[in-house]
């Protein structure tokens, strides 16, 4: 019985050691909330029906609709850093610099098959 008792007494101060205990509550903005009618003469509801908003409550729910590129600076997971930065590099392209810009090329091959098509478009096959 001791043994066991000491072994809660243990057990009890590690628990208290590393909890928290949470006053501010709030509803969380992460879920979805949907509007509920109200208590039937209650002046709270007139109240709200005035046109009061909590504007802190209007922040956290717009920034958690946020894109997660808005709401944080870096990627939080390594799923999020493919496609983070998803403005391109180069703004203004230079269409005769060879060196970025591949233009698409016909072969003879090609230009033979699109005449071919050209004159007579029903009657070759297209493979």
């Amino acid at each position: 019985m001791v043994h066991q008792n000491a072994i809660l007494v243990e057990t009890i101060r590690k628990e208290n050691r590393t909890q928290k205990l949470f006053t501010n509550f709030s509803i969380n903005p992460f879920t979805q909330s949907y509007a509920l009618t109200g208590k039937v003469n209650s002046i709270h509801d007139a109240l709200m029906e005035a046109g009061e908003e909590d504007e802190t409550m209007k922040r956290a729910i717009a920034q958690s609709r946020a894109p997660p590129t808005r709401k944080y600076i870096r990627p939080q997971t390594e799923s999020q850093e493919i496609g983070w930065i998803s403005q391109p590099l180069l703004t203004d392209q230079d269409h005769n610099d060879r060196r970025l810009f591949h233009n698409r090329q016909k072969t003879e091959i090609v230009k033979i098959k699109e005449k071919e098509w050209e004159l007579n478009p029903a009657g070759s096959s297209r493979k």
